[in-house]
């Protein structure tokens, strides 16, 4: 297991960059993500694989919501997704080398990769492989995650110098309605921590009074917690958590 870096406890992580499309800068995009450094913040990505297997910085599984296209992010390649501009911005969707050299290890890093079936199982592997290829050399501090435990196993195998955590949550049927309950009931008792090489989760702001995370800070792991929309909530989350991932305000940085 590789320990989550002291950044990572230490500076508030901006959700998705410090974004905010009224300032021209889009979630996931080149925009928010220098003014997340300007600021000092940390920062937590989202990856999707492109149909030629880059690993590419986006959230949905379709592009629809955050771009003038529509389908599925798998669908296209990694060229045509760096043309198709994020609504509220400038620029086109950019793959995690691109990040990866904007960042240059000033502040730190936080990834997740977005289960690629929708199974929390396993999957054919190219977001992974392209995550360890693009992270191949890179000597900032970064920290892998995925609600997917698989993918976090897989990570262990092909970037095990990397800190891995798992994100998870209470998997309501309501937040999760095309999971099977057997899967919801399975991952809500996190039991791919220690399989994993786990350092830390990420657990929903609004379960934080979960069991399971007083289970897992005894064995050591550091507590993450997404997503903080409100100095009010931060104060309270501070309370049980080791460090937010926030958005919608500027979250206080460490004196």
């Amino acid at each position: 297991m590789s320990a989550l870096p002291e950044a990572f406890l230490r500076l508030p992580i901006a959700h998705r960059a410090l974004h905010d499309v009224t300032a021209r800068r889009p979630e996931n995009s080149r925009a928010a993500i220098r003014a997340a450094m300007a600021a000092g913040y940390g920062i937590e990505i989202d990856l999707q694989s492109s149909r030629d297997g880059r690993a590419m910085v986006f959230h949905d599984y379709d592009l629809g919501r955050l771009t003038s296209e529509t389908g599925p992010v798998r669908q296209r390649d990694a060229a045509q997704l760096a043309q198709i501009p994020l609504k509220g911005g400038d620029e086109g969707i950019p793959d995690l080398s691109e990040v990866l050299a904007l960042v240059a290890g000033r502040v730190p890093l936080l990834i997740e990769l977005k289960d690629q079936h929708g199974r929390m199982g396993a999957t054919d592997g190219a977001l992974e492989a392209a995550t360890a290829e693009a992270l191949r050399g890179y000597a900032g501090p970064v920290a892998l995650m995925s609600f997917n435990p698989e993918m976090v196993v897989a990570m262990a195998d092909l970037a095990p110098e990397r800190p891995r955590g798992i994100v998870t949550c209470a998997y309501t049927p309501e937040d999760w309605p095309l999971l099977r309950e057997e899967t919801r009931a399975r991952l809500r008792d996190i039991p791919d921590y220690d399989r994993a090489g786990a350092a830390f989760v990420s657990h929903d702001v609004d379960d934080l009074d979960n069991p399971h995370l007083t289970r897992l800070r005894a064995k050591g792991a550091a507590i993450l917690c997404w997503t903080v929309r409100s100095p009010e909530v931060e104060a309270r989350a501070r309370q049980v958590v080791d460090n937010i991932t926030f958005e919608g305000y500027l979250a206080a940085l460490p004196a």
